[in-house]
């Protein structure tokens, strides 16, 4: 669990090359810089953690790029204090993303290998959210509603389940699309039956899944 001089300067380099892709906000940066990114892949890609590439972590996921994570974070704008729901943990780097900014993190992960792992692995790097195995198209209506809601999977379409479990105000941010590209969504919900919906562009995420119930 080493994070060492040399690792620190490859965050470093790797922030630069955020800043140099439109990446602004300061409390996303500092997050994303104080997380050891090594820490949550295979030894095979140690060489290139702070390369920004996406990286299998098995049961055919990936740890997205971290332009997407700083990305797809910038747009949720998280708060201290917000109960944040993320839909995909995969290995955990996201999570603790949300986590370094203060957020009450509650996190959703559809495959039973990465939950397993990951629920052991956070705790080591001192991030405690409340880990839940099952179907994140379901949201956890138990614990709405949610300041925040943010999706790291393509989805074919925007679940409404997890626009019901919004505040009056709040965002969910959510890749949308069939194909090998979704598009970003930010939507606002403006009140119970109102939302405002804005696009950011394509990106790769690999797909949401379904079929588990919580």
């Amino acid at each position: 669990m080493l994070d060492t001089f040399k690792h620190r300067g490859l965050r470093k380099k790797l922030i630069d090359t955020l800043k140099s892709k439109g990446i602004e906000d300061t409390n996303v940066l500092n997050a994303i810089n104080s997380i050891p990114r090594h820490l949550f892949l295979d030894n095979a890609f140690l060489d290139f953690a702070y390369d920004d590439v996406a990286f299998p972590i098995g049961a055919e996921q990936t740890i997205s790029h971290p332009y997407t994570v700083a990305f797809q974070t910038q747009l949720l704008q998280v708060n201290k204090g917000e109960k944040v729901l993320e839909i995909g943990t995969g290995c955990g780097y996201q999570t603790a993303v949300l986590c370094e900014l203060g957020a009450k993190v509650f996190t959703i992960e559809r495959q039973q290998l990465l939950f397993n792992k990951t629920k052991l692995f956070l705790p080591k790097l001192n991030y405690q959210p409340k880990m839940f195995y099952g179907d994140g198209y379901l949201g956890l209506p138990t614990f709405a509603p949610f300041n925040k809601i943010l999706v790291t999977a393509g989805a074919p379409y925007v679940p409404e389940a997890l626009k019901e479990q919004l505040i009056i105000g709040g965002k969910l941010i959510i890749p949308v699309g069939l194909g090998e590209t979704q598009v970003m969504h930010e939507i606002t919900k403006v009140s119970e039956l109102e939302f405002h919906t804005t696009t950011h562009g394509e990106f790769k995420f690999v797909p949401l899944l379904e079929q588990k119930a919580v």
